[in-house]
Parts: structure tokens; C-alpha cells; sequence
């Protein structure tokens, strides 16, 4: 449906103006001193129809301006569209008898046949020539505009826009009224083209001719300054960033560089030292002749402070669906397709399409051959890169936001666009404060270790003023971090994702007992209330269980508490003063027994001999 609309726009355009002059007319003679003007208004046709404000077939155009249709279209006025013009014809009148009566027209003169080659018509289609000028009615070249552009659209359109570049004149920007306009023209045909539009332009509208003067729409007057509607179909591309924990640090995915969807997401929780891997998915706009070529197509990416960019891995995939199934290329980083540019102090990563990478974006063959779209023309780009989480992300409800800024612009690079879209990682601690029931252990002679239970990983840490920062993850328990309580007794270990995990106390003070088992520790999520002004997610809200036993987090929801004490032991004899007498008579009564034993034993043997 989308395709037929635009179509119907583009030879609406086309026929709109030089139609309305017919071969015979009943027009008083042409006053071919006077001078001509030409005015546009330029509206968004997509828009409209969508609202149900335009119907192409209600409306017909007369080449003398519609009140009715500038106010009812009003709204939508696209401002920043440029027209170029180029007379390629002299414009006179003919008459000659034909069944007994005289016939009167009008011709268009054509010293160059450049236009003519163009629109499919040679020398030999002229209705006449003469003194090297060939000339051809109005039907003539209606139709072989028309059917050029049916069989191949592109290739007309960027011909004719050429040859008017090559000799044309622009016509000033429309304004906020959609509206341009251009007098004093010497009288003739004018081919106009749409040579530059703003960045939601998708498609422009055909090129088309246009008579100066024309004959009024009941055929008994010449009307000099003449007005059109040429519409446009519009439309912008779409953006999308998502985010998933790397395969490598225990991301729940299988690692594919291919599936988008293969744990991405616009919410992800990753622990300090994870690499978190992001993806950016953009569907490119509609791209047709060269008047809506894409001057620019920049990405620039802003991660949180505690994220850091890993630097020189970003890669851009272009795609023919949506779901990214059916690849077209691949570009690296030194393909020369694009640029990278860091900026530390805002933590920003810029991408920037080259010349080069615009070139194919725009006029690639590898896609359409025999259609009004070019380059990759509403094809999908992804591109993607990766960072890690450090010990500067924050932790809890208050997430780590991660947003891009896609600007793109046509060729009029005096308007641009832009979308924007984000992610959120998220992370959490736990703090374990460590007590003696009688107030006397001595702290540092307590050590744990923390065992991610979801994973099967032990959690490894830097101490830094106090507190544990975790850095990353170990099999091997003779690897794992072994936590110790600082002088108030806290263990702060800072940088957890979403998982379960095993609290283990492995030495106490001496004279204290252990635990007799770890203590689980699960750090769970769930939506809340609040949704993401920028991409519409609902956002994290965090919860925590000691021991299957709901707590309080603390700082925002960002840190699970726990408290571990240790009890004394039993008292057992102690070797000296008594207890070793103790020990001495007991250990003589024993001996005297087993002497007696012995003794008694050996007298039974002799009597039964």
C-alpha cells in the first residue's frame, strides 16, 4: 500500500501541470512579451493521508492557487525544500486544417535533446522541426515522461535532476508555509526537479513540466503565474540500543555475534569487571533519487561514569529485514566506511559515516536493481561494541544509563533530525557485618568467601579504602577473594549482579565457632512503577533475602545487609596445674588395669599347664 502511494504521488506530480494544456484551445493569443511566474506549495502527503486530511483523487489541479487546499493542508507544510528549474523549450503556437476544420495548438521546441534522451524520445518522435529545433506536443511528452518513470524511476529521476543542475536555477527554500516561489521567467517549458530536501523527506516528488503560460482550466484565457502542489512522501528512520552481559562473564546468552536477540535487551544487571555488550539497531530511511541522498548519518554514544568503552572493536553489519537475517556487508573499523572518535571527559563514542560509507549507503547496487529505492534504502544497520562495568557504576534503583543520538540529514544540510534511545545496567553490593556475642574476638582473624551460586563462580575483589570493589571471578576457591572484616566489622563488596549466592566463613578468632553452614544470599529485581522517558522501559526495583528471610536494602535498594556472630566455644580442660594431675592418675590407674590384665592372664596359662 505504501509503495502504490507513492507512486500515485509521484506521477500525480508529473501529469498535474503540463496535462492541463491540450493540443487544441480556444485561448486568445499568447502575449509572448509578458513575463512568468512560477509558485509552489509543498506538503506531506504521508502525513495527510494518515490524518485523512488529503485524498489524492478529490482533488484536481488548475495551475491557480487552491485557498481551499493551502488552508486545509496548512498543517502539514514542509519547510526547507528546494526546487531547481531549466527551460528546455521554446514554447509556440501552430494551426493546420485536419477534417475540413483548423486545428490550434501549441509545441515545445527543443534545440537539445538531452531531455529528450532522458524521458525515452528521440528526434524522430517531433511532431515537426525545423532550423535545428525539433517540436513536440504536450501529449507526447506527458507520456513518455510517465512511462520513463514507471519503467525506472531512479535513473530518470537522477537524469533529469543532473541535467538541471548542469544549467538550472534554484528556486529559494520553502518556507513554513511549504511555499516557494520564483518570478520573471521568460516564457516556455520548464523542467523542475526536487533538488534538495530536509532529513524527512524520503522520496520527491517526480520531476515534471511545466508550461509558462498556461491555459486556464476552462480553456479561454492564458494564466502567467502558475501554482502546483507537488507532495511529498515523508518518513525518518527508527533507533533502538540494547544491552546484554558478555557470554565470558556469565551473561545468560549464547554468545552469538549474529541473533539480535540473543539476550539483548533495554535492561541488563552485570557485576564490576563484566564486559557488557551493546548493539545499536537502526533501519535506515528511504532513500531514492540523489535529491534524497543522506549527507550525514552519525551515532554518538554516551555511557555512564562507571562503564568504560573497550575501544577499537565497533563493527557495522547492514542488513535487507529487520531481523538482521539477511546480510549485506560488514564494515570494521578499518574498512574506511566510518570514524570513531572518543571523548574521555564525557565519556562519548562518535560514529560517523564516511564519504565512502555514504557513497555505498546511498548508491549501492547490491540491493535494488529495478526500483524507485537506492543504496541500502530502508535497510537495517547494526552496529556493535563493547565496555566494561567498573567500580565507578552506581549501585541500586539508581541504574547506569546508557544513550545514543542518531542525527542524520539529506541534502539540504540546513535541517537535520535526530532520534534518540537508551539502556540501563544495572548493579548491587552486599555489606556483612561480622560481631562476637561477648564483644572479644579479634576482627581480622575472620575470613569469608562469597560464591556466585547461579553461575558457579567465586567473586574475586580490591580492597580500596574499605571496601571491596569486585573485579571479577574465579573457578578455584584457592583463587577466590578472601574477605575480611575492617575495624568495625563491615564487609562491603560492591559491583553484584542479580544472582544467588553462598556467604561462606572459613576461620574465625580462636576460641569461636565457625558456621556451621554458608549463608545464602539472593538479590532478586523486578519492574516498578517508573517507565524510561527515552526508551519507554519500565525500570528495576531490587529486593533481597538472607536465608530465604526478606531485608530492608539499604542506600536506595542497593545493598543487601546481613550480620554473622560467632559464639565461644565449650570449655574444655586445660593442660597444667590439674588438669595435668588429672591426666597423671588417670593415666597410671589405666596402666595398672591393663598391668593386672596382663599379669592375671599369664597365671591362668601356667595353672593350665
Amino acid at each position: 500500500m505504501k509503495k502504490t502511494k507513492r507512486l500515485w504521488a509521484l506521477l500525480l506530480a508529473m501529469v498535474m501541470a503540463l496535462g492541463l494544456i491540450t493540443t487544441a484551445f480556444a485561448a486568445p493569443t499568447i502575449d509572448f512579451g509578458r513575463k512568468a511566474s512560477l509558485s509552489l506549495y509543498k506538503y506531506d502527503i504521508t502525513a495527510a493521508s494518515a490524518d485523512g486530511a488529503w485524498d489524492a483523487a478529490s482533488y484536481v489541479s488548475t495551475g491557480v492557487q487552491d485557498d481551499a487546499v493551502t488552508d486545509k493542508l496548512a498543517q502539514y507544510a514542509i519547510q526547507g525544500v528546494e526546487f531547481s528549474y531549466l527551460r528546455v523549450a521554446s514554447i509556440s503556437t501552430y494551426s493546420q486544417r485536419e477534417s475540413g476544420q483548423y486545428k490550434v495548438g501549441v509545441l515545445y521546441g527543443f534545440a537539445d535533446d538531452a531531455v529528450l534522451q532522458a524521458i525515452g524520445l528521440t528526434k524522430a518522435d517531433a511532431y515537426k522541426s525545423g532550423s535545428g529545433v525539433f517540436y513536440f506536443t504536450s501529449d507526447k511528452l506527458n507520456k513518455a515522461l510517465a512511462d520513463a518513470l514507471a519503467a525506472n524511476a531512479t535513473t530518470v529521476k537522477n537524469a533529469l535532476e543532473a541535467a538541471v543542475r548542469n544549467g538550472g536555477k534554484a528556486m529559494p527554500e520553502t518556507d513554513a508555509n511549504g511555499h516557494s516561489k520564483v518570478g520573471g521567467l521568460e516564457q516556455g517549458l520548464y523542467l523542475v526537479v526536487e533538488t534538495r530536501v530536509p532529513e524527512n523527506v524520503t522520496s520527491t516528488c517526480s520531476p515534471f513540466f511545466v508550461s509558462l503560460p498556461m491555459t486556464t482550466v476552462d480553456g479561454k484565457d492564458w494564466n502567467y503565474d502558475v501554482t502546483v502542489y507537488p507532495k511529498n512522501q515523508t518518513g525518518s528512520p527508527d533507533l533502538e540500543k540494547t544491552v546484554r552481559e558478555d557470554k565470558n562473564s556469565t551473561g545468560k546468552n549464547t554468545g552469538s555475534l549474529t541473533d539480535i536477540a540473543d539476550g539483548y535487551a533495554h535492561i541488563a544487571t552485570a557485576s564490576v569487571g563484566d564486559v557488557v555488550e551493546y548493539q545499536i539497531i537502526s533501519k535506515l530511511p528511504t532513500i531514492t533519487s540523489k535529491a534524497t541522498s543522506l549527507t550525514t548519518y552519525t551515532f554518538v554514544d554516551t555511557l555512564s561514569e562507571g562503564i568504560g568503552y573497550n575501544r577499537s572493536d565497533v563493527v557495522i553489519r547492514f542488513y535487507k529485514d529487520a531481523g538482521c537475517k539477511n546480510l549485506i556487508t560488514t564494515w570494521g573499523e578499518d574498512s574506511g566506511k566510518f570514524s570513531v572518535a572518543y571523548d574521555d571527559a564525557a565519556n562519548t563514542m562518535t560514529i560517523g559515516m564516511t564519504e565512502s560509507g555514504l557513497a555505498d549507503i546511498n548508491e549501492s547496487a547490491s540491493v535494488y536493481t529495478d526500483s524507485v529505492k537506492r543504496g541500502y534504502s530502508d535497510c537495517t544497520m547494526r552496529i556493535t561494541y563493547a565496555a566494561t562495568l567498573t567500580a565507578g557504576a552506581k549501585l541500586g534503583d539508581s541504574d547506569n544509563p546508557n544513550e545514543v543520538v542518531l542525527t542524520w540529514k539529506r541534502t539540504n544540510t540546513g535541517y537535520f533530525d535526530t532520534l534518540q534511545d537508551c539502556c540501563h545496567v544495572y548493579t548491587y553490593g552486599v555489606d556483612v557485618l561480622k560481631q562476637f556475642s561477648d564483644g572479644k574476638g579479634d576482627l581480622a582473624n575472620v575470613h569469608f568467601l562469597l560464591h556466585n551460586d547461579t553461575d558457579g563462580y567465586f567473586v574475586t575483589a580490591e580492597l580500596v579504602d574499605g571496601v571491596y570493589h569486585v573485579t571479577g571471578h574465579e573457578a578455584k576457591e584457592s583463587k577466590a577473594t578472601v574477605f575480611v572484616p575492617n575495624g568495625e566489622g563491615h564487609i562491603r563488596v560492591m559491583g553484584l549482579e542479580v544472582d544467588t549466592y553462598t556467604l561462606t566463613e572459613t576461620a574465625t578468632d580462636k576460641g569461636y565457632v565457625l558456621l556451621k553452614d554458608g549463608v545464602e544470599i539472593v538479590i532478586a529485581t523486578a519492574e516498578s512503577d517508573s517507565a524510561c522517558e527515552t526508551c519507554g522501559v519500565k525500570l528495576l526495583t531490587a529486593s533481597g533475602t538472607v536465608n530465604g528471610d526478606a531485608v530492608d536494602m539499604e542506600d536506595g535498594n542497593a545493598i543487601v545487609p546481613l550480620t554473622v556472630i560467632n559464639n565461644p566455644g565449650f570449655d574444655l580442660p586445660k593442660t597444667g596445674g590439674y588438669g595435668t594431675w588429672m591426666f597423671t592418675v588417670g593415666g597410671c590407674m589405666l596402666l595398672g588395669v591393663a598391668a593386672f590384665i596382663v599379669v592375671r592372664g599369664r597365671k591362668h596359662n601356667r595353672n593350665d599347664q
